[in-house]
């Protein structure tokens, strides 16, 4: 019914993967690949004022198509956002996607030569894809349903409308961002000309996954500088900083980090720690849902750095800490309307909303933020970033579904206006 599998087959063999270490936006080179891809595609379906900056960010504009000048006038025009690049955790390059029709709750064979297999004793949430076709890995690579089963249930939306253009629909507003994974979280799109009086990300997880909170977000880099002496002859000369980035890093409680929390709760994150005894790097993520607890996360990071340099002296310890993002919440909980209305969506389309707070961040926090207010919606993939990432293909198509209902109910809700 609609081109969304089609699409999503094609736009995985992309590499676009981005990373941290580039100065430039995109990160990678091709993430402007599939930009360059993408708008031709949206200009062969007869999108208009389609643009790629040089940054690769694709824009584009489905005109309204509702003959009512007064009706036409009342509905909004709304945005549909998803990013271009993969995670940086695994490989992007050569993803050979495979559908396993049917799903029979069993284990999939992703690599046989690996020992690499798709299990519900590590993935209990199977059992809930059984009858499903599911969208997997080779087990070389992730897949890339983050967030390129978002771009392509978008597009599918959009082929959808041009295809039937009885369809009526108010101004339909796309961008496909890049270097979300890295924290950039569309930085260079101008709102203003993009023109979206609202807009939603769709790059949530399963179906029905609806996020209007998220964490408040900081990042951390502590450098450690030590004092190398022989080891035969270093006894109360040796400082190692090795051994100092671990005494370090034991500070921070054992029940706060990713692997121990959920929900509403907060963590640290000790993402790297690299060095050697004279010189350690390590880099935290800082998160909490809660804006006065989010505080006192970086505070406790500032206190633990001048205990050590108090114990230590000589200022051993030096903290660079800066705010990615923030709880989004704070701008939405003015327009819940417009999380409302996606919930009345999924509900007509046979969905049951999952309202969850996101233990992460996408661009529309940063959006909404900015002023154009963007919840997230489902996407459908599980297990992200990694190579047991996988998608059901019947959940990219309701996504596809959802778009077009969204769109809908704005049209219908014109006329009692």
């Amino acid at each position: 019914m609609y081109s969304t599998l089609e699409r999503f087959l094609n736009y995985v063999t992309y590499d676009t993967q981005s990373t941290d270490e580039a100065a430039g936006v995109p990160s990678t080179p091709g993430q402007m690949v599939l930009a360059e891809v993408l708008a031709k595609e949206l200009e062969q379906l007869g999108v208009q004022d389609v643009v790629v900056t040089e940054n690769a960010y694709v824009t584009g504009s489905l005109p309204s198509n509702i003959a009512d000048p007064a009706k036409r006038k009342k509905v909004p025009a709304i945005g549909f956002i998803a990013h271009l690049d993969t995670a940086t955790e695994v490989t992007g390059k050569n993803v050979k996607p495979r559908v396993v029709k049917g799903y029979d709750g069993g284990d999939v064979i992703l690599n046989e030569a690996e020992g690499q297999v798709l299990s519900p004793r590590d993935f209990p949430f199977l059992k809930d894809c059984v009858g499903k076709d599911l969208v997997v890995t080779d087990g070389n690579t992730l897949l890339g349903a983050d967030n390129k089963a978002g771009i392509a249930e978008i597009m599918g939306a959009l082929d959808y409308l041009v295809a039937h253009p009885e369809v009526e629909h108010g101004t339909v507003k796309v961008a496909f961002t890049p270097d979300e994974e890295v924290g950039h979280l569309a930085k260079l799109l101008d709102i203003e000309a993009f023109g979206a009086d609202f807009a939603y990300t769709l790059d949530g997880g399963p179906l029905g996954e609806l996020c209007y909170e998220n964490f408040n977000a900081a990042n951390a880099t502590v450098e450690i500088r030590g004092r190398a002496v022989h080891p035969g002859k270093s006894k109360g000369l040796m400082l190692n900083a090795i051994t100092l980035a671990q005494e370090f890093n034991a500070l921070f409680p054992p029940a706060e980090t990713p692997s121990t929390t959920e929900n509403y709760e907060g963590y640290y994150h000790c993402m790297e720690m690299r060095g050697v005894v004279e010189h350690m790097t390590l880099k935290y993520l800082i998160r909490d849902h809660d804006a006065e607890k989010f505080e006192a996360r970086k505070d406790f990071m500032r206190k633990a750095i001048r205990w050590m340099n108090e114990k230590y002296g000589e200022e051993r310890f030096s903290l660079s800490m800066s705010d990615q993002y923030r709880n989004m919440r704070e701008k939405l909980k003015e327009r819940m309307d417009i999380v409302e209305t996606a919930m009345d969506a999924m509900r007509e389309i046979g969905v049951e909303p999952r309202i969850i707070p996101m233990r992460g961040g996408t661009d529309g926090a940063a959006l909404s933020w900015r002023g154009l207010i963007t919840p997230n919606l489902f996407a459908g993939g599980y297990n992200h970033h990694g190579r047991f990432e996988f998608i059901p293909v019947q959940s990219m198509e309701k996504a596809t579904e959802m778009v077009l209902k969204i769109l809908e109910l704005y049209v219908r809700r014109s006329e009692n206006a």
